[in-house]
Parts: structure tokens; sequence; C-alpha cells
């Protein structure tokens, strides 16, 4: 971690606000006054914001580090399309570039801080190739970094649950050895089994004490039918608050009073959703989520993998596309866009706080624009970005 620790942080506006210092120390936001309210002690070590405007860290709550090939010679896409298509594709390529690898972890991570991400909520692919060596990468890679990104780890059975036999005990393993959550996927399509999958996790999870992040794909009834068993397990285990839905396609496809009632029950569950809000796939009900308590986040998904050569590991990139695919045009609703990629996804990575207020991570970054909607739609460099006090991004660049 670089040495660079300023304790007072000047004349920035926080979410394009009025100008204010904040003073930091012991990795935290001690207090924020008005610009210039408090003249500044003889020892305090200044970095001068400059009128920039000033955000939290971005939380990137849905991510697979372990899997990127960024930082090498371009690979070019191949294999079959769809979920099971790629998934073979993987499996046969994966091993030739060297995935998964701390240092392939360290690369995307190193690339995610310079664009002002703090804190990654991580799947990483738990199987009978690779067993739990992509856990171990991540956290090596994590080590490196001297905690300038903290990552959250779930370990995710890519390659499916119940028609792998072996997989529930790796994820067991996994859990025992303190991951945040396990990961399921598309219990219908994949393993075509969804009691056996559901009953699973659902058992990993009560007897370890660990949280429940399944992917799902599937629209329209298919995936509403899985919601409603999920609800159902949820229920009965008592895993309130600890189930994310990931991707979760069939809900914004839903008749409106379907989905009103699916809401309802995610809220009284405390079930959250994580979106990489794809450009082609249906709107979220993200307002009247909001409304009644459902945490909601955003993630990159894969950044230059064997899935997809897109991505950067830019959230700002991401908060761009949710804007579009749910028709934001008001300023405030730009503003609420970028909190669901700071603050709000505080939750996702275990953080009882965060934000730009006393008692919050330092983790702060400054950007060269007027406000949140002009932040998303131009997505200027990252200027400044601070980890837990520390300077680690100057003028778009890392430090360490």
């Amino acid at each position: 971690m670089p040495t660079t620790t300023p304790s007072l942080l000047t004349a920035v506006r926080p979410w394009g606000g009025e100008p204010v210092d904040i003073v930091l120390a012991d990795g935290s936001i001690q207090e924020i006054r008005p610009a210039g309210a408090v003249a500044p002690a003889p020892e305090d070590d200044i970095l001068d914001g400059r009128g920039l405007l000033a955000l939290p860290g971005f939380v990137n709550a849905h991510a697979h580090v372990d899997k990127s090939w960024w930082g090498r010679p371009w690979v070019p896409y191949g294999g079959e399309g769809g979920t099971q298509g790629r998934i073979a594709h993987e499996r046969a390529e994966r091993e030739g570039l060297g995935i998964p690898s701390a240092d392939g972890a360290e690369r995307v991570l190193r690339e995610m801080l310079r664009h002002g991400t703090t804190a990654v909520r991580s799947h990483v692919d738990v199987d009978l190739g690779v067993g739990l060596d992509g856990i171990a990468a991540v956290r090596e890679a994590e080590r490196t970094l001297d905690g300038a990104v903290e990552v959250s780890i779930v370990a995710f059975p890519q390659d499916g649950v119940i028609r792998r036999p072996g997989v529930l005990d790796l994820l067991d393993r996994a859990a025992g050895e303190g991951v945040t959550a396990i990961g399921g996927l598309d219990p219908c399509a994949i393993d075509r089994d969804p009691v056996a999958q559901l009953d699973g996790l659902f058992a990993i999870a009560e007897r370890h004490g660990c949280g429940i992040d399944i992917h799902l794909h599937s629209g329209g009834d298919l995936g509403a039918f899985e919601y409603e068993l999920i609800i159902d397990r949820t229920r009965r285990s008592g895993l309130t608050g600890m189930v994310n839905v990931a991707h979760g396609f069939a809900l914004g496809q839903l008749p409106s009073a379907r989905q009103e009632a699916l809401l309802g029950e995610f809220a009284e569950l405390g079930i959250s959703w994580t979106t990489v809000a794809p450009v082609r796939s249906a709107p979220l009900p993200w307002v009247r989520m909001r409304e009644l308590g459902i945490p909601v986040g955003l993630g990159t998904d894969g950044i230059r993998d064997l899935w997809s050569p897109y991505g950067d590991g830019d959230l700002l990139r991401v908060a761009l596309d949710f804007a579009r695919v749910h028709g934001v045009r008001y300023d405030e609703d730009f503003a609420e866009v970028l909190h669901l990629a700071t603050d709000r996804a505080a939750g996702f990575v275990g953080w009882p706080v965060a934000g730009l207020e006393a008692g919050a991570p330092a983790d702060i970054v400054l950007i060269d624009a007027q406000n949140p909607a002009d932040a998303i739609v131009r997505g200027p460099a990252r200027e400044n970005v601070l980890s837990g006090g520390a300077l680690v991004v100057v003028h778009g660049e890392l430090l360490l």
C-alpha cells in the first residue's frame, strides 16, 4: 500500500454539492466541515481536491475476477453460444491461458482500482477441474494489493451442482473455509433438478452460516418459478437477509401484479439483487425495489474472459448502461444510480456503513465532473482514488 495518506482532503464537492473539507484518520472519515471553516494544522498532510466531484469508492457487487485474461494478448472469442456452450468453451481453454491464477486476478483488480473500485464481491469458480484453486488465487491477489481492494468471495459452481457429483462437497469445503457465500446456477436449465440444487445449497448455508448468491438467467414463468422456490427455502431456512439473486432476468418480464407480489416477499425476506445491466434485458422495477428496501447492486460480471471480450472494470460504464436500460433522464435519478454503485452496495461486501460521512471507510473517488449525471454520461478518468485513506490513484494512474 502506498505511504501517501493525507489527513485532510480540501475543497471537494460530495455528490456535486458545496465544497467541503474532509478530515481523515486511521483509514476512516473522521469529520466533514465546510471548506476553509477551520485552518489546517501544521502537521496536516493535505490533498487539494480542487473543487472536484467526490464520490464514495465504488463497490462492484457482481464480478468474476478469477476468469479474466486482462493484460494478456488479445484472445479471440470462440466456442458455441448459450450458457452450456460458454461453459464447455471455458473448460476447454482456460488452462492454456493460465486461468485461474493470482497474477490474472491481480491484474483485473488493479484495473478496477484504477477506475475507483475499492471493494468487490467476486464469484470464483469451484468445480471438479480446479477444485478450490481459484479461491486461493484470488485471496493471494488480494493480499498482494495489501488491502487496496477488499474482495468478498462467492464460491461459484459454474459447471453445475447436482449434475456434477462432488461439487456440493467442494462448496461445503469452501463454506467451511470462510467464503462470504456459496453460489448456484440456473437450477432448472442447468441441473434440471431445482429441488435438489436448492436443497443442497441451503443445507450448506445453514450448516456454515454463509450466504447464497445464485445466478438465474431463465426468463418469464420459468424464472418466476425459480424465485418462488428460493423464497420458500429462504423462509423455511431462516436465512433472512442472506440470499442474493444475480441477473434474475425474468423479474422485468413479469406482469405487474405477479411482479409486485414477488417484490413483497423479497422485501420481507431480505432477498437482494445484483445486475450487470445488459443492454437487451428487460428493465428492473428498481424504483419500486428502492421503495421496498430491497438492496440492488451493480457489477461488471466477467471482464475480457472466455465468456465475452467486453469489459474494462469501470463501474461508471455499468452505471451508464443501467441508466440507458431504465430510461434515466433526470439528475436525481442519475444520482440514485450512482448510489447503487457506491454506498448503497456496502452490504454486498459486508460493510456496515459506507459513503461520504463520518465513520465510513476513507474510500473516496475524485472526478472532474459537475455532478453524478455528468460523471455517468461522460465517464471521465478518476483524478484521485483513496482507499482506506491512502492515495492509490493520481490523474487516472495507479501509484502501487
